[in-house]
């Protein structure tokens, strides 16, 4: 950017390559981002609620994923337009921090720039349309407060967080056996939970999948499960109260730092550099079994005759193993992972009560089930299914499991699911939009119709007629003062959704609402986009 000055003394600015940029101002910037952001949401309308489409993504080196989560979704596409680009980022946020309602709060925002658009084109400042949306979020979010439900639950007493992980769960392609899923995740998340400070470490938990099986073959382990075999195939497949030697130093002989070269001219001197490697890996496998190890976990490989020794001197051996797998393994046993030989000790030594090795169906795939550990409170979800792409789908729906599960256990205060929550929240905003003098009442008043977007969608996309069965739900709540109606989505004949034990985390309600706004206010503050223009 320069400054310059016409042959009258007037200045005037030349722009560095002006011609090379586009450049939208006012309204038609804000009408143009609102467009973007509305095309993300219409993308994912669908795939809201139990009766949701599933979306098929094709990455460019031809991976294809068929899901219907969110956040997956808008990860997967290939979005160039900075204002999609923060409707992806809003779903990740909220996958991050409450792990479900991805979609729901990207078709919110959605509704909500809409709104703003029609109160745009009646002349109303963006900055006045923010400030009334702000009031409005804070309004539904005392609201959600005030018609939540706390339930209790003890490790003994799980069916209240079963029930409401399976309403996570319907939404999802494993719907056949949400139930069984929901409680290998609720079983899960209690075993690492530690109740008295309502924490869970999700990283305790191991999701591993294999193809084959069908989905009801899914299991809970309490254990880890490693998907190695033996490193010999006449080890024993089975070994019963296991010292496990966890290393992460490799079965070869050390190796010099420098470049080195070794001549060997006779007979002599190679039989002598045999012997002496015979000898480390002799003192390696002594080492372990003077400590008392009944199997060694190795991070690295080892070479066959370290592999042949380990066999004769009956010493069971897994290698390869990862370092994240090796880290669960150590929490697991209760052992410590050791990096040098000289290091190891019998008190670094992992117990665990059973280590068996199964292979699955005709291929031949083996993998290590180590159970029954000293410390049960890292465990393993095995998942089985008919082909890759839905045991990848499985492990997203369970995550999203885990995450209600950890919520609930953190704060267990609940509102009920099916829209119920916002078509209460949309009467109370609009009931309060009359104490409001000023523009913002016409603000709040949309942002009471952005809420219905939802429980609409829900509607739509179980072949509902979504306004009669909108109005006729809204009438009910607003008649029997009751805020527990919703949409019967799955038809079972009551809208009643404490009924149809449909519920909801309110943390997860509350941050969707938040953020939605917060992102919609980002949107309608910018008025000048400057953009390189293509070439």
């Amino acid at each position: 950017m320069a400054l310059a000055f016409d042959e009258f003394g007037r200045p005037f600015i030349i722009l560095r390559e002006q011609e090379k940029k586009s450049r939208l101002r006012g309204l038609d910037a804000q009408k143009a981002n609102i467009a973007a952001g509305k095309a993300v949401a219409r993308i994912l309308r669908t795939s809201l609620g139990p009766k949701g489409m599933d979306k098929m993504l094709q990455s460019p080196d031809g991976d294809v994923t068929i899901t219907n989560d969110g956040a997956t979704i808008l990860e997967q596409m290939d979005v160039d337009n900075q204002i999609a680009k923060l409707m992806v980022e809003l779903s990740c946020s909220q996958d991050y921090e409450i792990g479900d309602g991805t979609t729901g709060v990207v078709v919110m925002a959605g509704s909500l720039l809409e709104q703003a658009e029609k109160l745009l084109e009646r002349g109303i400042h963006p900055i006045r349309i923010a400030e009334g949306y702000e009031l409005a979020s804070r309004i539904a979010f005392d609201h959600l407060e005030h018609i939540s439900h706390k339930f209790e639950f003890s490790a003994t007493n799980i069916e209240p967080l079963v029930q409401t992980c399976m309403t996570t769960l319907s939404s999802k392609i494993v719907n056949r056996c949400k139930r069984t899923l929901a409680e290998i995740a609720v079983k899960a998340v209690l075993a690492v939970a530690d109740l008295e400070r309502k924490d869970v470490n999700l990283d305790l938990i191991k999701v591993e999948g294999k193809v084959g099986g069908k989905l009801e073959d899914t299991e809970l382990v309490y254990g880890i499960i490693v998907d190695k075999d033996m490193s010999h195939p006449q080890m024993p497949k089975r070994i019963e109260d296991a010292k496990i030697a966890i290393l992460t130093c490799p079965f070869e002989p050390p190796k010099p730092k420098t470049k080195h070269k070794v001549d060997i001219d006779t007979v002599e001197k190679f039989q002598m550099l045999r012997e002496q490697e015979q000898k480390y890996f002799d003192e390696m496998v002594q080492k372990c079994k003077d400590v008392g190890a009944t199997l060694v976990i190795c991070q690295w490989g080892f070479d066959d005759e370290a592999n042949h020794l380990l066999m004769h001197r009956n010493l069971p051996a897994v290698r390869w193993v990862g370092g994240v797998e090796l880290e669960l393994i150590a929490i697991a046993t209760g052992g410590r992972i050791v990096p040098r030989f000289q290091e190891l000790s019998p008190e670094k030594l992992g117990k665990a009560g059973i280590v068996r090795e199964k292979s699955f169906g005709t291929t031949k795939d083996r993998m290590l089930y180590i159970e029954q550990c000293a410390n049960s409170r890292a465990v393993t979800i095995f998942i089985r299914g008919g082909n890759k792409m839905m045991i990848e789908e499985t492990k997203r729906s369970l995550h999203d499991a885990l995450c209600v599960a950890r919520n609930l256990i953190r704060n267990n205060s609940i509102v009920y699911g099916g829209g119920s929550a916002e078509i209460s929240c949309s009467v109370a905003v609009e009931a309060a939009a009359d104490r409001y003098p000023g523009v913002e009442q016409y603000a709040i008043r949309s942002f009471a119709d952005a809420l219905d977007a939802i429980p609409l969608a829900l509607a739509e996309n179980s072949g509902l007629s979504p306004i009669d069965t909108l109005t006729a739900v809204k009438s009910q709540q607003v008649k029997e003062s009751n805020p527990h109606c919703g949409i019967d989505c799955n038809d079972v004949g009551t809208n009643h959704m404490k009924e149809q034990n449909v519920f909801e985390t309110l943390i997860g309600k509350q941050q969707q609402i938040l953020l939605a706004t917060q992102v919609v206010k980002m949107i309608l503050k910018i008025d000048d986009v400057i953009s390189p223009s293509d070439y």
